[in-house]
């Protein structure tokens, strides 16, 4: 048999480190198409000269966009068979990834457990993202519900690998020779610096945008993704096609630029979980809170820690979790990561 049909839930083994195909030179063309499929405007992605006034060699590519490409590569070895994708955790930006750059990507399974159900499990996989140089330029791990292909196939005994529940903001890697002490914040778009954010804020992103099945195939098709619930409306009982969680993800980071400007760069994932699906025609909307702060060694540079919660319509301000402690069906994602700003 020369086609593949994907990975199935029995396939996977603990310890067992999966090569990807296809490795990827990323280009201007990704900034391009990436600030085409969302409102990114963040200036250091946008700006070769904002970037080097900031001490980089030149504008890198949109953090996010490197994770889609580097998590695209994993797909037809981890979720092609998926039925959603859960989590992340302990996610780190290790290097700046730049046009010209060839990405490749390698997993290792960290954890197994099948379901109560008998016809699906959850594997844990650590992804790195690696460069032409042998660099790793992205760390972190994810988890995803798989189905089974044999529903007879034993069971594995469970492994459910202990994941940190925040990357320390002492092992947040700073790009090399960033400097925001003549940080420009007229061109940056807003006057926010790291000191006027208080731990506990919250912040309405106000704008919305009504997710389209034709740009999420497109974005998905970007970064190679395949997996089948994203575009074969068969693979689904209810007939709909699932949009690529990464896709909201860079959707409400998008959204975010309304008062969060000046968090310029993401450099870590503490967590993510993926709360409810979100369909074409769902309006994304966003809102953020101000989780924690920290210096860092880089000149002008604090880091701020915050969670990203993207809603579709009929949400009710910062709401999140019912009584019951469980999302509220109107939540698509809960995402926590850190972010540099300037001081």
């Amino acid at each position: 048999m020369k086609t593949n049909p994907g990975r199935f839930f029995e396939d996977y083994r603990i310890g067992e480190t999966i090569t990807h195909a296809v490795p990827r030179t990323v280009s201007g063309g990704e900034r391009a198409l990436y600030h085409a499929l969302y409102p990114a405007r963040h200036a250091l992605y946008s700006s070769d000269e904002f970037a080097r006034n900031c001490g980089l060699a030149a504008s890198p590519l949109d953090d996010l966009a490197a994770f889609h490409v580097v998590f695209g590569k994993t797909v037809p070895d981890v979720s092609l068979n998926a039925i959603a994708n859960l989590g992340y955790a302990e996610g780190r930006w290790l290097s700046a990834v730049y046009p010209g750059d060839t990405l490749r990507s390698e997993s290792t399974v960290i954890g197994l457990k099948e379901n109560s159900n008998g016809a699906s499990g959850v594997v844990y996989v650590r992804t790195r993202g690696i460069n032409q140089n042998g660099t790793t330029v992205l760390d972190y791990v994810r988890w995803v519900m798989v189905r089974k292909n044999r529903l007879d196939a034993p069971a594995p005994d469970a492994v459910v690998p202990a994941l940190a529940k925040v990357v320390a903001p002492e092992t947040l890697v700073i790009p090399a020779g960033l400097d925001f002490s003549r940080y420009e914040f007229a061109l940056a778009g807003e006057p926010h610096r790291w000191g006027d954010y208080a731990i506990g804020e919250k912040i309405d992103h106000v704008d919305g945008v009504t997710i389209e099945e034709a740009e999420h195939m497109i974005a998905t098709r970007l970064w190679q993704n395949t997996a089948k619930v994203h575009f074969d409306a068969t693979f689904r009982p209810d007939g709909k096609r699932l949009i690529y969680g990464g896709h909201v993800i860079s959707m409400a980071r998008a959204l975010s630029f309304n008062g969060l400007a000046n968090a310029q760069m993401i450099v870590a994932l503490n967590a993510g979980a993926h709360a409810n699906p979100c369909f074409a025609g769902d309006t994304v909307k966003a809102w953020s809170e101000v989780i924690d702060k920290a210096d860092t060694s880089a000149p002008g540079v604090g880091a701020i820690r915050l969670r990203l919660v993207a809603v579709k319509q009929g949400a009710a301000p910062f709401a999140l979790r019912g009584e019951d402690g469980k999302y509220l069906p109107e939540v698509l994602l809960d995402l926590d990561y850190w972010a540099v700003m300037p001081k």
